[in-house]
C-alpha cells in the first residue's frame, strides 16, 4: 500500500513538471481567388513567426466569402470588389475594409500560330463579351493589332462561373469606357453573362483559356504568369497601350491613395496616368468592427499589421502590387476601429 502511494506521487509530480501542451489557435477565413497566392505565403511565413497560430483559407470567390462572412461561419472574409450598402446593412454587425495588396485583371487568350502580345481597348473588350465581335479577325482588333495576322478563327469567351471580385474587376473597368455594357450586364461580383462558357475561380478560367483554340478570358495576372498564357496590353484613359506590371499598377494606385475614403471602399479601374494599368484593383480583407471572439480578433489584428508592413515584401515575387505608405499609414490608424 505504502509502495502504491510513493508511485502515485512520484508519477503525479512527473506531470506536474511537464511543461503545458502549446494550444494551437485556428482562425478560418473565405473568399477572393484573385490574393490566394499572397494569402497563402502570408500565412505561411506568419505561422513560422507564431507557429501557435493557424490560419485556413478557403479559395472561393469574393461572393462566397462575403456570404460566409455576413452569415458568420467563418472569422474573416476576403473580396475584390468592395461590399454595397445594401449587402453591409444585411450583416448582424458592421464590416470593415482593409486593403491588402494591388493586382491586375489580364485578358488572356490562346490563338494558335499568333505568337505576337495583343492590344486591346475597352470598347473591343466589352463588344468581345457582349457578343458583338465574334472572330478573332474582326476590322476592329485588326485595326488596333497593325501587322499581326490574326486568324478567321470564332472567339470563345471565358468567364467566371462564380461570384467573383476578380468579375467585378474586370465589369467595373468596362462599365466605365461602354455606356452599353453599362446597361446590358452592369456591375457585381456576379453577372448574367450574354456569351460564353463559365469556370470556377481564376484556375477555372486560366484552365478554360489554356485547353480552348480561340479562347479568351480574364484572370488575375499572377493566374496567366503561373500558367503561361498569353496576355494583351490594354488602352488606359490616357490613351496609351499599358501592359500590366507592378510598376503600371502602382501608377493606378497613386491618385486613389491621394483621396482615399475613410471606408476604403474604392474603384481604381480606368485611373488617370500615362503609365497607369486601367484593370487595376486594390483587394480587401473584411473583418466585423465588434468581434465575439477577442481572442481571436487580437492575432488577425496583430496579422493585418504584419502584413501591411513587413508581408508586403513577398508582393513582387507573386506578382502584386505593394500598397502606397500613405494608404499602409491609414489603415494601421484604422484598425483601432476593431472593438478588442
Amino acid at each position: 500500500m505504502k509502495l502504491a502511494r510513493i508511485f502515485l506521487t512520484v508519477a503525479f509530480s512527473t506531470l506536474i513538471a511537464l511543461p503545458a501542451i502549446s494550444q494551437t489557435t485556428q482562425i478560418n477565413g473565405a473568399g477572393a481567388t484573385f490574393p490566394y497566392p499572397i494569402y497563402s505565403k502570408w500565412f505561411s511565413e506568419y505561422g513560422k513567426i507564431h507557429p501557435e497560430v493557424e490560419v485556413n483559407y478557403q479559395s472561393i470567390g469574393s461572393g462566397g466569402g462575403i456570404r460566409q462572412l455576413t452569415a458568420q461561419t467563418v472569422f474573416f472574409g476576403a473580396s475584390d470588389g468592395p461590399m454595397n450598402d445594401e449587402q453591409l446593412k444585411g450583416a448582424p454587425g458592421p464590416i470593415l475594409h482593409f486593403p491588402t495588396v494591388l493586382g491586375a485583371v489580364v485578358p488572356v487568350y490562346n490563338i494558335p500560330g499568333v505568337d505576337a502580345k495583343l492590344k486591346f481597348n475597352g470598347k473591343v473588350l466589352a463588344d468581345v463579351i457582349l457578343g458583338k465581335i465574334t472572330k478573332w479577325n474582326d476590322a476592329a482588333l485588326v485595326a488596333l493589332n497593325p501587322g499581326v495576322k490574326l486568324p478567321a478563327t470564332d472567339i470563345a469567351v471565358a468567364h467566371r462561373s462564380d461570384g467573383s471580385g476578380t468579375t467585378y474587376i474586370f465589369v467595373d473597368y468596362l462599365s466605365k469606357v461602354s455606356p452599353e455594357f453599362k446597361e446590358k450586364v452592369g456591375v457585381n461580383t456576379s453577372v448574367n453573362w450574354p456569351v460564353g462558357v463559365g469556370g470556377k475561380g481564376n484556375e477555372g478560367v486560366a484552365g478554360l483559356v489554356k485547353q480552348t483554340p480561340g479562347a479568351i478570358g480574364y484572370v488575375e495576372l499572377i493566374y496567366a504568369l503561373q500558367n503561361k498564357i498569353a496576355f494583351g496590353s490594354v488602352q488606359n484613359a490616357d490613351g496609351e497601350f499599358i501592359t500590366a506590371s507592378l510598376d503600371s499598377v502602382t501608377a493606378a494606385a497613386t491618385s486613389a491613395s491621394k483621396s482615399m475614403p475613410a471606408d476604403f471602399r474604392v474603384s481604381i479601374t480606368n485611373a488617370p496616368g500615362k503609365s497607369a494599368y486601367p484593370i487595376s484593383s486594390f483587394t480587401w480583407m473584411l473583418f466585423y468592427e465588434n468581434p465575439t471572439d477577442k481572442q481571436r480578433a487580437k492575432i488577425m489584428v496583430d496579422f493585418t499589421k504584419w502584413a501591411l508592413t513587413d508581408g508586403q515584401k513577398y508582393c513582387a515575387e507573386l506578382g502584386y502590387a505593394p500598397l502606397p505608405k500613405e494608404v499602409v499609414a491609414l489603415e494601421m490608424e484604422a484598425l483601432k476601429k476593431i472593438k478588442l
